[in-house]
């Protein structure tokens, strides 16, 4: 299990990549592999600018992203970050949350903690069709939703995708609810969320401008930085014996 605490828990007299070598020994990584699997933890977290500083030196942000590094060294099934984006800038936090994704997509599970603002919560779902060939039914879907979180807003609604505000409700009685229905509406996978400022941003910005998926040329992102390719897991190799 890979943990990232709220606060960092590092040395400030170590720099980055001592850091990475100190847990990559401690998770059991062999001698003659840490310099890479280190160097994998420095490039995907975008650290390869501070890797030799000392880690006092460190801004928040390059705090949180050695402590986020830390935590997914040796690839542990299992890591736990607690407010790993505070002090980011935008960018930084972007970054990370492709690293994060990036991990998540590796089959590995990933449990998050952050404060947001604003109320309620954002449900989203995605829904399979009956049978292949066919166009995923909507309908179930939105009439469960609306039947068992009434006052609910539709937020979203796409091909096989739906996405709702819900103002009052606890999070356990969502979780229960949908798991509960999940066969009979045909639910491939969905998610709870507490709504972000991004959000907020989002629905404001739509409102204002009366188009549905509309954004101003000057805040599209550029793509994902591209990151050399360093597996983090040790070679295995066999040995006659």
């Amino acid at each position: 299990m890979g943990y990232c605490p709220q606060f960092d828990a590092i040395d400030e007299l170590l720099t980055g990549r001592e850091h990475l070598y100190l847990y990559a020994r401690l998770r059991g990584i062999p001698e003659s592999e840490i310099s890479r699997v280190a160097e994998w933890g420095v490039q995907k977290l975008g650290l390869s600018e501070y890797a030799g500083n000392c880690a006092g030196t460190y801004s928040g942000g390059n705090k949180r992203k050695l402590s986020t590094a830390i935590a997914m060294i040796g690839c542990p099934p299992l890591v736990l970050l607690d407010e790993p984006t505070t002090g980011m800038d935008p960018h930084s936090r972007r970054f990370l949350w492709t690293a994060i994704l990036s991990i998540i997509r590796d089959g590995r599970a990933v449990v998050l903690t952050s404060h947001r603002f604003g109320g309620g919560y954002v449900v989203t779902m995605k829904i399979k069709a009956a049978k292949a060939g066919l166009t995923p039914d909507l309908g179930p879907a939105e009439s469960f939703m609306e039947s068992s979180f009434p006052g609910c807003i539709q937020r979203e609604k796409h091909y096989n995708t739906l996405q709702y505000e819900i103002a009052t409700s606890s999070l356990a009685r969502i979780f229960q609810l949908v798991l509960t229905n999940k066969e009979r509406l045909n639910i491939e996978d969905y998610s709870v969320s507490q709504t972000t400022l991004d959000q907020v941003f989002v629905s404001f910005a739509k409102q204002q401008s009366g188009e549905e998926d509309t954004v101003p040329p000057h805040l599209r992102a550029s793509g994902p930085r591209r990151e050399k390719k360093i597996s983090p897991l040790p070679r295995v190799t066999s040995k006659n014996r």
